[in-house]
């Protein structure tokens, strides 16, 4: 027979609290850490109409060589001083000019490129170059040289995302400069679409970790892949018509921590709620209509930005006819077993 447990005396636990703070120790028991799903990052969106002056007047003020990238940062509202859009993402819009270069360097997070506005540009990748037009998905993998440039004659603007809030809470982020301000280029423009774009690989072909070894993802091919798909099997009660971007040399998802998605929601679709636990950026390529998070109501346009933090119900209304691009933390935690996803409401 178990002897009669003692009451706590709250003296004596203040007490023992003190005491055990002052070497460092904390009591479990005491901890004010929240047990349930969810961050402090906020729903809210970016509206093209509101950023893009921003970033023409951005160009009058910072020339190219002024700045590394002349980049404005999409900040969570909630989380001011972070420089992360969500608590695991970064997200920020890019304009270069005709005739600008941006100088080649490489980095510890990974980078996607989503393109929104003009053509011309191009980005250039461990001695590859592809042309960037919109609606392409570009793939930077983590330390990999890249620099970009604009040989056309108008501004193009792109999507950065990047996981650099991985690096930074490991105490990982290393960034280095390459001497010269491009790249020497040893591989044939278009060399890695078509080595790897076809559902083929090379015979000779070994996947080289977690990262996909193509380079650009064509908006035609995925507009066209949307496009069938939706005659063939029909919308998601709740995300529509969604393909995932795939690493092609291993079918899984071109980082080790991001995942990416095209969304089709035809004209008149009022999607169901759903929610799940990665963070989710989205980005508007063509359509309008109305998205639903946490309880919040905001009308979208093309280049529209907006923000579904983890665990919040989001819900789709397309006023339009709409191609909505995303990319989440999702990557990251199906290699951890932590993702979790609710099924549709009514």
């Amino acid at each position: 027979m178990s002897s009669p447990r003692p009451i706590p005396d709250p003296a004596s636990l203040a007490q023992f609290s003190r005491s055990i703070r002052a070497r460092s120790l904390n009591p479990l028991w005491e901890r004010d850490v929240s047990q349930k799903p969810g961050t402090p990052c906020a729903p809210h969106i970016w509206r093209w109409s509101d950023v893009e002056p921003e970033l023409l007047r951005a160009c009058e003020l910072i020339g190219a060589k002024d700045a590394d990238r002349r980049v404005l940062m999409l900040e969570n509202p909630a989380m001011k001083g972070t420089s992360f859009v969500a608590q695991t993402l970064f997200a920020g819009l890019q304009i270069i000019l005709p005739g600008e270069v941006a100088a080649a360097h490489r980095h510890t997070p990974n980078a996607l490129r989503f393109v929104m506005q003009g053509e011309g540009a191009y980005t250039a990748v461990d001695g590859e170059r592809a042309a960037m037009k919109p609606g392409d998905f570009v793939v930077t993998p983590n330390w990999s040289w890249h620099d970009h440039g604009n040989i056309g004659a108008q501004p193009v603007v792109w999507m950065d995302g990047l996981d650099s809030a991985f690096t930074k809470f490991f105490g990982a982020t290393f960034r280095e400069d390459y001497p010269e301000e491009t790249q020497p280029l040893h591989r044939a423009e278009g060399d890695s679409l078509a080595a790897f774009g076809a559902a083929l690989l090379p015979v000779d072909y070994k996947p080289g970790g977690a990262r996909s070894p193509l380079l650009v993802y064509p908006y035609e091919r995925t507009r066209e892949a949307l496009a069938h798909l939706q005659r063939s099997g029909g919308p998601h009660p709740a995300h529509g018509v969604r393909l995932r971007y795939a690493n092609p040399g291993s079918g899984g998802y071109p980082f080790p921590t991001m995942a990416a998605f095209m969304r089709l929601l035809p004209k008149g679709f009022a999607g169901r709620a759903s929610r799940s636990t990665e963070n989710q950026v989205f980005n508007v390529a063509e359509g309008s209509g109305r998205v639903r998070i946490a309880g919040m109501e905001f009308d979208f346009g093309p280049h529209d930005i907006f923000v579904a933090p983890s665990w919040c119900e989001v819900a789709f209304t397309a006023h339009r006819e709409c191609v909505v691009f995303s990319y989440s933390d999702r990557a990251a935690q199906e290699a951890m077993g932590f993702f979790r996803e609710a099924e549709p409401q009514g």
